[in-house]
């Protein structure tokens, strides 16, 4: 089976960051106090290299200090959610698979939720108890799936991770609402963070997102060949070379890592890592190659103009772009569903 292209060509990746460019400069400009576009721009410019801003220039802070790092955070969370289901649905040959198929998202879930409830928080640092807790319990799930699926089935069939994942994600979903019910003063603050959102995102955080995705992205995209001979069906992958169980175990661990990430940072984002990759698909075709680095800039911008609908659609009230996400995702998700039974009838 010859698939379209072998990689992305340099007019390619021109293209798509030309596009997330255009998109990112514009999420960063408009907001409830909109900011000329040349403003934006020499903002931006003088906050990386470290100079002073123009004195005429209106309401630089809102720039530099709120808008610039949220929109930074908003892109590189949607890029890793992206690439991780554009890998699942490769890894698991399933196209209604994410990231969060395996439960990972419900198990980090419910570390930020613990942390949340009970304020666990590090001195100095009061975000990190929460991506500490998300991270360490992503860990520990990726390990009971795993731990599990290896009990019931040696060989980890596809079917098992679902299936497990599946009934994890109930298990956390029910000691959440435990939490919740004890936790009566936190509930809004909990309630808000389960619907996503980016809000009061910091630099620190995006330079924490930005290594995340570079070394799990990095490992995903290694992988693509790997993921094009999932395609044919693990035992025709076995036969040729493919050393199944350890690409698995890889693929999913680095899936496991980022999401965990992403959800102790932003919460719980439903749909980007199913919706990006379908959409991505028609443009570059299923050769794994193409489609995750498209992925990762599809997954970005995205994101960017949820998280914009999310912002002015309520003006000045701001929806959690886990909303968005959500609705959208629900409208593709029947349109696939759709889709697949019409050609199976």
């Amino acid at each position: 089976m010859k698939l379209r292209g072998e990689g992305f060509r340099l007019w390619e990746y021109l293209v798509f960051a030309a596009i997330m460019l255009a998109v990112f400069f514009l999420c960063v400009a408009v907001g409830s106090v909109s900011v000329p576009l040349d403003d934006t721009i020499t903002i931006i410019w003088n906050t990386v290299l470290g100079k002073p801003i123009p004195a005429d220039i209106v309401s630089p802070s809102i720039i530099a200090s709120v808008r610039l790092p949220r929109v930074l955070c908003v892109a590189l969370v949607g890029a890793s959610l992206s690439i991780c289901g554009a890998a699942m649905q490769g890894l698991l040959r399933n196209p209604l698979a994410d990231g969060s198929t395996l439960g990972v998202s419900s198990g980090a879930s419910l570390g930020a939720v613990i942390a949340i409830a009970f304020g666990i928080s590090i001195p100095s640092l009061p975000l990190a108890g929460t991506v500490i807790m998300a991270t360490a319990f992503a860990f520990l799930s990726l390990l009971i799936i795993l731990g599990l699926s290896l009990r019931i089935d040696r060989s980890l069939s596809t079917n098992t991770i679902i299936l497990i994942g599946v009934i994890f994600s109930m298990f956390t979903s029910s000691i959440m609402q435990v939490i919740i019910t004890f936790a009566a003063d936190r509930v809004q603050q909990i309630t808000f963070w389960t619907m996503g959102s980016l809000s009061g995102s910091s630099y620190q955080n995006a330079v924490m997102l930005l290594v995340s995705l570079a070394i799990c992205g990095g490992v995903i995209l290694a992988h693509a060949r790997e993921l094009n001979a999932f395609a044919i069906g693990e035992e025709n992958a076995l036969h040729i070379g493919v050393n199944v169980k350890r690409v698995k175990l890889v693929i999913l661990i680095a899936v496991s890592v980022l999401i965990g990430v992403c959800v102790s940072i932003g919460g719980t984002i439903g749909f980007v890592g199913l919706v990006t990759p379908h959409m991505v698909r028609m443009i570059t075709g299923p050769n794994h190659k193409r489609l995750l680095p498209a992925s990762l800039f599809g997954g970005a911008i995205f994101l960017m103009l949820a998280d914009l609908v999310a912002r002015m659609l309520l003006n000045p009230r701001q929806l959690p772009i886990g909303v968005v996400t959500s609705f959208i995702g629900a409208l593709i998700f029947i349109t696939i569903f759709f889709r697949t039974r019409r050609k199976i009838s």
